[in-house]
């Protein structure tokens, strides 16, 4: 068995620590607790106003005090970033920050008041991946919006923008001495991504992968080869596959490990289910095939409730700047709870665990459960 329980390096190359999560849905029922709640009005089959989501988590878990402060909704999870102390924190941001009306007729729409943007600069995110389903929930003038503001709060974004070549660029992010961290951020049209939102030369839009061929790969490949230098950490960011359910497909698989083996990345974040999946750790470096939620409006929401997505993790990894190769990977468990993040409890961050662990026995991995309830993974063997 190996273990990643303590990195090493030396003081010339310290580790690269990564804060990443999954998707990061601010708008709809928790855009309306912030202090500049958007237009309520939805378009929903059965939903017609953000104000019921409020409603449905008010009578689930009680009251939600309103207008709440902007770093309400993170609870717990401030003081555990500040402990981690990560080089860069990255989320999947899946809604559209602007206050277009023009929504897409596509049965649900995620957005946040602009306004509220501060509620993203209180967890000090560097990166929000925009390659998503929901970010041009109000059309490309909402996307436009999206972009504009989080420039102006001095987030970074990748994954969308207003041609291809923006979408495409990575977001990079200093993280001391020589080392940076680069995030590219992609979607496929599987998690929903409707195809004619896919960036062009002269179209606005999300960086939508055709397929996940070799091909693919090869276009990858150019893009991290252009832009990394020594010492860089190259993190491919994708919002893949369905909502619910823990298979990996073989494609998923495969596609993975031959952006490792031949497009230079180190790190695979993905996203799209509304719960955690596997892990696996191929040639040293982590594919987290599905990070998760990490704060959504759906307490009160009847359906799969054996999923528990109201059970979230933070993933803080660990690499070493000069091998790329991971040197720990540790998992922090959160319950959203009132719209806001708190500590899991032994027996929720034991649930995910185990989890964890039937998921990812096929892969050689697994995790234990550390004293103050924190995941920490190992794995067997080398591939």
């Amino acid at each position: 068995m190996t273990s990643y329980m303590t990195p090493r390096g030396s003081a010339e190359t310290p580790p690269v620590r990564l804060a990443l999560c999954g998707d990061v849905m601010t708008g709809r029922g928790i855009d309306q607790v912030l202090p500049h709640p958007s237009n309520a009005v939805l378009y929903e089959p059965y939903v017609t106003s953000a104000v019921d989501y409020v409603a449905m988590a008010e009578n689930a878990n009680g009251r939600i005090p309103q207008p709440v402060d902007f770093s309400y909704i993170w609870g717990d999870a401030v003081e555990e970033l500040d402990r981690m102390a990560p080089s860069a924190r990255v989320v999947n941001l899946e809604t559209s920050v602007t206050t277009s009306e023009d929504h897409v007729p596509k049965g649900i729409n995620y957005r946040m008041h602009p306004a509220n943007t501060p509620c993203l600069t209180a967890l000090k995110l560097d990166c929000c991946v925009l390659a998503n389903n929901h970010v041009m929930d109000w059309e490309r003038s909402g996307l436009a919006e999206t972009l504009a503001t989080l420039r102006r709060a001095g987030i970074k974004t990748t994954g969308a923008g207003r041609n291809l070549s923006e979408a495409e660029e990575p977001a990079i992010i200093e993280a001391g001495g020589d080392s940076r961290v680069l995030v590219f951020g992609v979607g496929t049209a599987d998690s929903g991504i409707p195809r004619d939102w896919a960036a062009t030369d002269t179209q606005a839009g999300v960086a939508l992968l055709r397929n996940l061929s070799q091909s693919t790969v090869d276009r990858i490949a150019e893009r991290v080869g252009a832009a990394k230098r020594p010492g860089d950490i190259a993190v491919l960011s994708i919002h893949w596959g369905g909502n619910w359910g823990y298979r990996i497909s073989q494609e998923q698989q495969i596609f993975a490990r031959r952006l490792i083996d031949s497009a230079a990345v180190d790190v695979i974040q993905g996203h799209s289910s509304h719960h955690p999946k596997a892990i696996e750790i191929y040639r040293d470096k982590p594919i987290l095939y599905g990070c998760g939620e990490f704060l959504n409006d759906y307490e009160g929401i009847a359906g799969h409730e054996e999923f528990r997505s109201e059970l979230v993790m933070m993933y803080f990894a660990v690499i070493d700047s000069s091998t790329r190769k991971l040197l720990r990977l540790q998992m922090t468990p959160f319950e959203i709870r009132r719209f806001r993040l708190q500590r899991a409890t032994h027996h929720d961050a034991t649930w995910l665990g185990d989890t964890l662990n039937r998921e990812g026995k096929g892969l050689g991995t697994q995790m234990i459960l550390s004293a103050d309830n924190r995941l920490i993974l190992q794995r067997r063997g080398m591939q």
